[in-house]
Order: C-alpha cells, then structure tokens, then sequence
C-alpha cells in the first residue's frame, strides 16, 4: 500500500515530477492517481512548455479535452516532427494547379497550437504570377477555390482573424478576398508597379500596410481597403522591407535599394488614425542600409537590423530598444541602441535575419545558418545545405530552412546553460526531383505541417505540403 497524505500535499510533491516520472506515479494506487490526475499540475506543465498555449480556449473545451490529454498528444507531435521518418511521422502531398512561378505561401488556417488541435484542418494561401491566389486543404491535398485570373501577382498576406486573404499585382491592383470562398472583397487601385504587403491588427481593427516602389507607406483600412494615412519614408526608392512588433506597437519601414537611406520606425496608432491634425509619431534610425529587420518576439519593442556603411564585407547587426517618451505636451519616439557588433557575410542581398526569445538571433549567409546572441556571440553554425538557403520559419520549438538544393531542413531548440538556447540539425525533407526543379523558393509552417513552394523547370510551380501526424 502507499503511504497515505493529504491529496493537497501529494499534489505539491508531485509538482516536483516530469511527465513520465507523473504517468507512472498514477499507476500506483488509487489516491495516487487521483493526485497525478489534478488538472492544475499538467496546466502547469503546459503553460511551461508552451508559452503559445491559448489558455482560454482550452478552459472552455474543458468538457472534450483534458490538460493532460493536451500535453501527452502535442509531446506526441513534437516527437515525430523531431525525429522525421518519411510515412511513420508524417505524409507529404504535392499540390498542382498553378501555371506559373509561386510568389508567397502564407496559412489562412492553422494549428496555432490552440487546444483544438484535434480538430483544425491547415488552410493555405498561394498567389502566382499565372494571375491566381488559390486556398488549398493540406490534409487532403486539393483546392478548395481559386481566384479568377488577373494580372501577374506579387505578394500576398493573410488577416487570420477576419479569414481574409490581401493579394497585389502588377498593374497595382490591391485586393482582399473571402477565406472561405474566394469571392472578391475590395479593390485598391496603387497606381504602383511594385507593392509590399502587411497584414496589421491594431486593438479590434484591421489595417494593411502598404510599401510602394516610390518609397511611401500607405495604411489601408482590412478588408475594405479604405486609405487611412499615407507617409513618405524613402522619396524614389522602394519601400520593401516592412515588419510588425509582436505587440503591434510599433512599424519598421525600410528600403534594400540604397546604402544611404534609413529605416523608419513608427508608432502604430499614430498612423492608423485618419485625423489630419494627428501628429505622426515617428523616428529615423541612426543607421543606413539596411537589408534585413526583426523584432524579437518576446521583448517586443527590440528591433534588430542588419546594416551597411557601403564598405565590402563591412556589415552590423545592430539592436535597438523602442521607447514612447510622453510628458504633459507632447509625445515623441526614442530608439536606444544595446547591441553592435559585425557580421561576415558573402550573400548580403539575399540574407534573412530572424530571432527568438529576448536575445537569439539567426542569420542566413549563403547556404549558412548562423545562431548570435545579441551581445554577437557565434553560439552555432550550420551548413546543412550544398545550395543558398531561400526562406526560414522559427517558432519556439523549430527552425525550418528552405534552400535552392530542394530540400528543407528542420533543426530544432534545446537549452544551453550558458546561452540560454541552441540548435540541433534533425533531418531534412525532400522535394522532388533536382532534374525537373529548381529547388524551395518560400516556406511556412504552423505547429503541425510545413508547406514550401518549389520553382520547377516548366514554368508551372508546385506546393508540397508535409503533415505530421498527431
């Protein structure tokens, strides 16, 4: 027999446990179980692991799903996503229908690491030059609708909480679409060959943030796509570098197409307001060409950049801390820079900078995959791929790599005593036949599947989507 104690104080002790340490301490008596089965001890385990776990859903799925049937299924994933053996783990689909070159990939609907991973069917988005966006079901590998041909498309983004789709196209033509049938929503006419692409949600409202070739932010209403305010930030130059704070507080606005140019960092809500007499808040950074930009998610007015004084191989990384400074007058934007150091690279137009946590950062040099600290120590490099690395996801648990060699590479997080955390390379998925493509051109990926799209030589680009099972 065990030994008898109050449920409250087995409960403390066995806070102490893992989770297989837990599992097989329910096994041993009737009191014990009852203690290993306390809700609050595998919530705690979850929210630990998890820090994405979307807490209220989960409550109110209380009567279907367990906590403790949330953590053993989702452990379950994240083996199989780690270990990677082709059938076992997961499944992987090619989706055809595209008659041209694929020019974004983004999820509409995903796994997003909700309690209703039981549930969740991934949507997918891909526009292509052919003139179509289409919304594809990954698990069973078709399409769900396609949009009418148009002109050659450019970009595209996704407002998830409204289910809308936002595509741009050569001739300037900005459009939103229904997630659910890809009936046409609104039409903005740019007026600009080039246009880059933001979705936005600031508070309960949706904007879309629009970079223009002659170096302009345009803020447009989602999915109306009424014209809210309009800032010059680069005269002449393509704004094509534009990224969002984890908490929405903050824009950067860029351009790639001159050293001499600074990027721009604005106050959300000062440019979502449509008053003309509203000051804009914003700020010039003390830095010029800038290439690639990131904030780190879990400090979320950090800003890092990758940057140039024009000098061969003369490139820095620099980090800044955003601040809105308010006195009784006025309110104004202060950048506080806490990190510089250099950074070799051999492939500065194609690099892709990334981060996680407060202080991780990765940098992508060619087909090089290297992980800093923002203080610029090296932790690891990786040169997992014979052909340039083309786009990269990370989340809390992987990093996905897509490279011109056609295959994707997927590594994954583990803790380092020293630099907090590290990657370890996995194995790598395969795309298809080198004879016939040229290799990953886009990637994405939620909790449970990637989807990346593959330049094949026809013209004609296909998705393949790979999905583990739970």
């Amino acid at each position: 027999m065990c030994q008898s104690l109050p449920l409250d104080c087995l409960v403390s002790v066995f806070s102490l446990l893992q989770d297989e340490d837990l599992i097989r301490a329910s096994t041993v008596c009737k009191e014990w179980y009852d203690a290993a089965e306390t809700p609050w001890l595998w919530r705690r385990m979850c929210l630990q692991r998890w820090s994405f776990c979307n807490v209220s859903q989960l409550l109110s799925d209380a009567g279907t799903h367990s906590w403790k049937a949330y953590y053993l299924r989702r452990s379950h994933l994240e083996m199989k996503m780690k270990t990677g053996r082709s059938c076992a783990d997961y499944t992987c689909k090619s989706l055809r229908g595209h008659k041209g070159r694929v020019v974004g990939v983004v999820y509409l609907a995903g796994n997003d690491g909700c309690a209703d991973v039981w549930k969740q069917t991934p949507v997918v988005c891909s526009a292509s030059t052919d003139g179509t966006v289409k919304a594809w079901d990954i698990h069973k590998g078709i399409s769900l609708w396609s949009s009418p041909a148009q002109s050659p498309m450019q970009d595209i983004t996704v407002d998830p909480g409204q289910s809308v789709v936002v595509t741009s196209d050569s001739t300037g033509a900005i459009k939103t679409w229904k997630g659910a049938t890809g009936e046409e929503v609104a039409c903005f006419q740019s007026g600009f060959s080039r246009t880059t692409l933001l979705s936005f949600n600031n508070g309960d409202r949706s904007f879309l943030m629009v970079g223009t070739v002659l170096g302009s932010l345009v803020v447009l209403t989602c999915p109306a796509l009424s014209e809210v305010s309009r800032h010059v930030v680069c005269d002449s130059f393509s704004l094509n570098l534009l990224r969002s704070s984890p908490d929405r507080k903050w824009i950067l606005a860029a351009s790639r197409e001159n050293l001499d140019l600074r990027p721009k960092v604005f106050y959300s809500e000062s440019v979502c307001l449509a008053a003309e007499d509203e000051e804009r808040l914003s700020q010039s950074l003390p830095v010029a060409g800038c290439c690639a930009a990131v904030f780190l998610p879990s400090q979320p007015a950090r800003l890092a950049l990758i940057h140039s004084d024009g000098r061969f191989n003369n490139n820095t990384l620099s980090v800044f801390d955003l601040t809105l400074k308010e006195s009784k007058y006025k309110k104004e934007t202060q950048a506080q820079q806490v990190a510089s150091f250099q950074v070799a690279l051999s492939h500065r137009s194609d690099v892709i900078l990334e981060a996680r946590g407060s202080s991780t950062l990765l940098v992508t040099d060619g087909n090089h995959l290297k992980v800093y600290t923002i203080k610029g120590e090296l932790i690891t490099s990786f040169e997992d791929h014979s052909q340039p690395i083309t786009a990269l996801c990370v989340d809390s648990f992987r990093v996905v790599t897509a490279s011109r060699d056609l295959s994707l590479r997927i590594l994954t997080w583990r803790s380092d005593p020293v630099h907090g955390h590290t990657l370890q390379s996995q194995y790598q998925l395969l795309g298809g036949s080198i004879t016939r493509s040229r290799g990953f051109t886009n990637v994405a990926c939620d909790h449970s599947s990637i989807v990346g799209s593959v330049e094949s030589v026809d013209g004609n680009d296909v998705l393949k989507a790979y999905t583990f099972d739970f």
